[in-house]
């Protein structure tokens, strides 16, 4: 069969970075100059980084055009809040709030512990609070009803008494207060019941909610934090106190940056130490000191490059960013060592201008695939619909670019002159000529100290690493054994089939608690939320958006038929409708409401003895009904998005036109486009790839293993992914995006070299490519892994997602790299005419 060859990239792109190499290596200072002007120079960027940080968390962790932030819109402009009647269930968003868990092993409804909870009320409601010099309490901004502070409603059922909880007799979940039903479930938390009532018998948690009004944010954000302090170091021992307000996640949101800066100097030290630890040699001239010290240097100022100019340029810098430098720093390394294996490999008595050239012609291609395939991936998650997908993908995409171009130009200028210094016989440290060979009468520390620039004078190269001649000598030749490749069919059918497994059983969805550091207050918070208030869910509002004639009978079927759909859910305990309670009212008054006129006359009064469902009807100027709203309880009976979805379609198929809503329904609306994202994207990614592939790629063949490996490193990464809990969510979608790259880097490598291979035999291929780049696939899949690994100790679920995923797509993509592909490559029989 005639060779089928896709090299008409391939080789020019060769000839060019040959010549390239030439030029850098006869010109070594101007490279090495002009990228730390142009570093130094972007990265005044750094200034603005304070003003250019985007957290918030629903711009970066939302979809930016999800249908709920249409619904909240439409909510807001048709029912606009009433600041003098508050009601927590028609706020639009979450509010202005504080609020406190109480719990106790024991029943918290004694008297001494609901007197320990009327003191800390007292406390909140009497803190003082200072701005412009003047005091004020939480009296001066809180929510109002009828003149008055929103209170608790066990508080007050109990008359803010303690002695009275022995003469009251509270029901569960509703209890009637004689003017209104109270939903006590908002309040008492694991609730015992009498056998066969609703009676409370006991409950292990209170809970209570100071809202505030948000006419005065600065107001508002001081008494928030001042609750927060108030709180911070008290303690009980026999009630816990859990605390939280509505800007808290906002708050320890926004230290995890800081939280994470330490592990900076950690990582890079530790890279740096592995980098030269790993270019370290015997020889005092041969060894590449300072090759890897560049290397690491040249990764950060592509960093601050990168970052830099994207902050001039204003873009929004959000938190997730701060872990591109972690695998920048892993892909810079990665190229270094890739280059300094094709450096060594060159002839040694040749210039340098031919030994960079040669270099730059065995290693350019290579690093090209895999910064092509990287930075691409990266700028399709640019297209992503979360924010904080869309900023990692353009910094790290950025950096990516600007760590290859200081790879091909500084990294090379400083390969120069280190070679420069070899061609002189100077020693690594002092740069003092030193002999080859060791004198006669000199000390065996003579030689280890004062001795190098040996090299094979047969090949006219440098000695070969130990490492390189272990894959060439055992480990290449035990890998392309027969019974070790069924072998190896046999490990890849089980690490498939346990890779499917977990893809079956991710879960999707970002849990808002994961966005705060482990040990912050509110993480206590949620889970005592989670463990005594969990069986009820949200109260979502439904909005009737046309004008609608409910005084007629057929149109009263259509909407009670509609009300009943929405009851007929398993997951609803319940629907308030202001229409229900009038039509009641009417019917228990003897009122005819079946026209026009005495339905708004007899409305209008009942407003007036129902003050709150005044917010549920939308009035036009002439007094017509434009639009209204009605309320449905849900259980927690399901997942949080089946619950959103089943309203939602629940509503469709009513024949009044609907809309549902929530304020959590803003961050639910990650789960209905989370996973077809991640699908697409990862879809056209893999295309993109394989492209790429067959561009740079003289092999078709090969390109198709390359695209194999994407597919299998993806499968991989997200089926371990669930098993190792993580979840489908706009964080771990970012590691994702980012592992479509990482996963072609090591099988790249490895495909290029086996085309590239001058042997006939396809085994001896494998090997062959096996002994020129196994050694430093391995260092820089290790080089990777050391500039996460601090993140592993990180407090933030944020960096520990990264750490979790880079681990994995290291991890598999170096086990496809050298042990899969290279098989795989020696039992497609066509290859051996192909290549």
């Amino acid at each position: 069969m005639a060779r089928l060859r896709t090299d008409c990239i391939e080789r020019p792109l060769c000839m060019c970075y040959e010549m390239m190499g030439h030029f850098i290596g006869s010109h070594p200072w101007w490279f090495l100059i002009a990228p730390l002007i142009i570093s130094a120079g972007l990265g005044s960027g750094f200034y603005l980084l304070e003003d250019r940080m985007s957290n918030n968390i629903e711009e970066q962790f939302t979809p930016v055009d999800g249908p709920a932030k249409l619904e909240r819109h439409y909510i807001q402009e048709t029912f606009p809040t009433n600041d003098s009647a508050f009601s927590r269930s028609r706020l639009s968003t979450d509010g202005s709030y504080a609020t406190l868990i109480a719990t106790s092993g024991r029943n918290i409804l004694t008297m001494e512990s609901l007197q320990y909870i009327l003191d800390l009320d007292l406390k909140v409601r009497s803190m003082i609070v200072y701005f412009e010099n003047r005091s004020f309490e939480y009296a001066d901004v809180c929510a109002e009803v009828m003149g008055s502070c929103t209170s608790s409603d066990i508080l007050d059922i109990i008359q803010h008494s303690a002695d009275n909880i022995g003469t009251v007799n509270l029901t569960y979940p509703w209890y009637d207060s004689g003017f209104r039903n109270v939903p006590l479930f908002l309040s008492l938390g694991s609730v015992k019941l009498y056998e066969g009532s609703s009676l409370v018998e006991s409950a292990e948690a209170i809970q209570i909610h100071y809202y505030l009004r948000e006419d005065n944010q600065t107001r508002t954000g001081l008494w928030l934090e001042s609750f927060i302090n108030l709180f911070a170091n008290k303690s009980s021992t026999s009630i816990q106190v859990s605390y939280s307000t509505s800007m808290s996640m906002q708050w320890e949101f926004m230290k995890s940056p800081s939280s994470v800066i330490y592990l900076f100097s950690i990582t890079y030290a530790t890279a740096i130490t592995f980098s030269i630890i790993s270019c370290w040699r015997l020889d005092n001239v041969r060894t590449k000191v300072w090759v890897a010290s560049c290397g690491a240097l040249a990764t950060g100022l592509a960093v601050l490059s990168g970052f830099g100019a994207l902050l001039l340029l204003d873009q929004p810098f959000v938190m997730t960013a701060a872990s591109c430098p972690f695998m920048i720093l892993g892909v810079g390394l990665d190229d270094m060592f890739i280059m300094i294996s094709c450096w060594q490999r060159t002839r040694v008595l040749d210039g340098v201008p031919k030994r960079l050239a040669d270099t730059y012609k065995g290693a350019a291609v290579s690093i090209s695939i895999t910064t092509a395939t990287d930075a691409l991936a990266l700028f399709l998650g640019c297209g992503s619909p979360f924010g904080s997908v869309r900023s990692f993908c353009l910094y790290s995409g950025v950096s990516i670019c600007f760590c290859y171009l200081y790879s091909i130009t500084f990294l090379g200028a400083c390969m120069a002159l280190n070679g420069q210094r070899e061609a002189q016989n100077k020693h690594w440290l002092t740069r003092a000529r030193v002999p080859e060979d060791l004198p006669s009468r000199s000390s065996k520390a003579f030689s280890i100290c004062c001795v190098g620039g040996s090299y094979d004078r047969i090949t006219e190269k440098e000695a070969t690493e130990p490492l390189s001649l272990v894959f060439e000598r055992f480990y290449g030749p035990f890998l392309t054994h027969k019974w070790v490749k069924a072998c190896v069919f046999v490990f890849y059918a089980g690490y498939l089939s346990v890779s499917v497994y977990g893809c079956f059983i991710l879960k999707e969805g970002l849990d808002i608690r994961n966005l705060a550091l482990d040990d912050s207050y509110i993480v206590d918070y949620y889970d005592d939320q989670r463990q005594h208030f969990s069986a009820y869910s949200y109260n979502v509002m439904v909005a009737v958006k046309h004008p609608f004639r409910y005084w007629d009978e057929d149109e009263q079927k259509r909407l009670r038929s509609c009300i009943s759909n929405f009851e007929s859910l398993n997951f609803v305990n319940g629907t308030l409708a202001w229409f229900l309670s009038f039509l009641q009212y009417a019917n228990t008054s003897n009122l005819h409401v079946g026209s026009p006129e005495a339905f708004h006359t007899h409305l209008l009064h009942f407003l007036e003895l129902n003050s709150m469902f005044k917010q549920d009807i939308n009035f036009t100027a002439d007094n017509n009904i434009q639009a209204s709203r009605f309320f449905v309880q849900t259980l927690n009976k399901t997942t949080t998005k089946d619950l959103m979805v089943g309203l939602r379609d629940t509503a469709e198929t009513c024949p009044v036109e609907l809309v549902v809503y929530h304020p959590a329904f803003v961050y639910l609306d990650q789960h209905t486009v989370m996973m077809d994202n991640a699908v697409q994207t990862i879809l056209v990614a893999v295309i993109v790839m394989l492209v790429v592939s067959l561009v740079l790629i003289p092999n078709v063949l090969c390109c198709l293993c390359v695209a194999f490996a994407i597919c299998s490193v993806m499968v991989g990464v997200t089926g371990f992914m669930a098993l190792w809990g993580i979840n489908l969510d706009s964080i771990s979608m970012i590691n994702l995006v980012m592992c479509i790259g990482f996963s072609v880097d090591f099988s790249a490598h490895i495909s290029y070299s086996f085309v590239s291979s001058c042997k006939s035999d396809v085994d001896e291929k494998a090997v062959d490519a096996l002994a020129h780049l196994g050694h430093p696939i391995l260092q820089g899949a290790l080089s990777t892994v050391l500039g996460v690994v601090a993140l592993s100790m990180s407090g933030s679920y944020i960096f520990r997602t990264f750490f979790k995923i880079v681990f994995l797509v290291i991890t598999f993509g170096l086990l496809h790299g050298l042990v899969f592909i290279p098989v795989f490559l020696t039992l497609v029989g066509v290859c051996g005419k192909w290549c």
